[in-house]
């Protein structure tokens, strides 16, 4: 397990959980892993386990059954709790459950001054997060003067602070407009392009999931289906019987392709559908 671990974030093996009082495991017997610098993304249709599975993660939850491994560290064992949710941070669906401080800066050094972090090192690191987060200039503000999709990159300011070497996002683009959810992934992406964090990320977006190197489709508890979305997103009969839809340009893909126009059915990103039409104009 060791060696596996030193390039491994996350492992599960046999991973279940059932809710106290509830007849069915919510999340049954599943096999994951998550790589050092890898983005994965996490779809299933409501009640399906995968918001269950990231509190699973974060040792919010402790398994039924089977295991979960973060960073070498077992999520049942108590005493490795504080060095997991270190390892392991997590922002949730809406920011103002986790924005505890008046000012921005003051609430991304909240959880730093809990962990008995030094003043000195504690302000490094609150800059260092602003300005990964592209926060720096509302350093001063009141959280409640922004906007969802800043108020969300304060959360996430205030994981990364702690220095994770994942960071889990539970629909975090849920509750924002668009240009707070482009905002949001923005940040995520460049913070798992450029500083190496793992992202694991649940979401009912299909654009979100489509920049994902791996993706996990959840169905009653279990894996129904796993792969990168390329491989994912072209099954889009399978796709769309487990409750989901498919990236909108992939959708288009079809129905182009349903006209006679032969387009790529793998299409992904607007990018890749003006590559198409591109193609198809210069022969045509």
């Amino acid at each position: 397990m060791e060696n596996r671990q030193k390039e491994n974030r996350i492992i599960t093996d046999g991973l279940s959980y059932r809710y106290p009082e509830a007849e069915r495991d919510a999340v049954s017997d599943v096999a994951l892993r998550v790589r050092a610098g890898e983005f994965v993304c996490i779809l299933g249709h409501n009640g399906s386990g995968k918001s269950t599975l990231a509190k699973l993660f974060n040792a919010l939850y402790v398994p039924t059954e089977g295991t979960v491994w973060v960073c070498g560290m077992d999520t049942k064992d108590d005493e490795l709790v504080f060095d997991i949710r270190q390892n392991a941070g997590m922002v949730f669906q809406n920011p103002d459950n986790q924005i505890v401080a008046t000012v921005v800066e003051e609430d991304v050094a909240f959880g730093l001054e809990n962990n008995g972090v030094p003043p000195q090192e504690i302000r490094v690191r609150i800059d260092e997060a602003l300005a990964a987060v592209g926060m720096s200039e509302r350093a001063k503000k009141a959280p409640h003067m922004l906007s969802g999709g800043q108020k969300q990159r304060v959360a996430i300011a205030g994981v990364l602070a702690m220095r994770p070497s994942v960071i889990i996002l539970d629909e975090s683009t849920a509750m924002l407009d668009p240009s707070g959810r482009a905002e949001v992934m923005n940040t995520v992406r460049r913070l798992n392009r450029e500083e190496g964090i793992s992202i694991v990320l649940i979401t009912h977006f299909m654009t979100e999931a489509a920049q994902a190197d791996m993706i996990y489709v959840m169905d009653g508890g279990k894996i129904a289906m796993t792969g990168t979305p390329r491989e994912v997103f072209s099954q889009i009969g399978r796709v769309r019987a487990l409750g989901l839809d498919v990236p909108p340009m992939t959708a288009l893909a079809e129905t182009l392709g349903k006209a006679g126009l032969p387009v790529r059915p793998d299409v992904l990103t607007v990018e890749e559908m003006v590559e198409e039409v591109c193609r198809l104009q210069s022969k045509g």
